[in-house]
């Protein structure tokens, strides 16, 4: 009737229940938590090149070259159901062939017990900003945000775009030589 693998099963069902509810519980007392924050972005040096495109159907492609500066505390977004952030910053532009070009040119993980205060002065791009194409010379329009994943313990997993961007222009000239 109660057989020792019989009570080991009703045991371990309820811890699971148990668990599964403790889990849901964490998930619904953080689940209204506002992820923004302001963010402080300005850029230093923009330059544009043109330059071999090997892996592309056109000859040439722009380069673009962008030296920023970032300031945001993000030591609000932390409680404990946050394991880490990852942060990720963005150029967004219209070109002639697309109308919605993204592109991540820098990236960071921040994990919990890191310091959340950055402030990074002429930080150079991570990632190659290259347009297939020539839609970088002379663009008027190309907006720098800064982006995060809130990853948490349990629950949804927020992208939030933070308060603040900063809008750049290209020049109309292509920069010769090495940076």
């Amino acid at each position: 009737m109660n057989s020792f693998t019989s009570r080991l099963n009703s045991l371990f069902a309820f811890t699971l229940s148990v668990m599964a509810a403790l889990t849901f519980g964490c998930f619904l007392s953080t689940v209204l938590n506002d992820h923004l924050r302001p963010v402080q972005l300005s850029v230093g040096k923009v330059s544009v090149k043109n330059v071999p495109d090997y892996s592309a159907d056109r000859d040439r492609s722009d380069l673009g070259f962008i030296t920023f500066d970032l300031f945001t505390d993000l030591s609000p977004l932390y409680n404990w159901n946050v394991k880490m952030l990852f942060l990720y910053l963005t150029a967004e532009y219209k070109t002639k062939d697309h109308d919605l070009n993204q592109v991540v040119l820098w990236d960071k993980i921040v994990k919990r017990g890191e310091n959340t205060i950055l402030d990074f002065r002429k930080t150079n791009t991570k990632y190659y900003f290259w347009d297939y194409g020539n839609g970088l010379k002379g663009n008027e329009n190309v907006t720098l945000s800064l982006r995060w994943n809130v990853i948490p313990n349990a629950g949804t997993l927020p992208n939030v775009k933070g308060l603040g961007s900063q809008v750049i222009r290209f020049p109309d000239q292509y920069t010769a030589g090495r940076f």
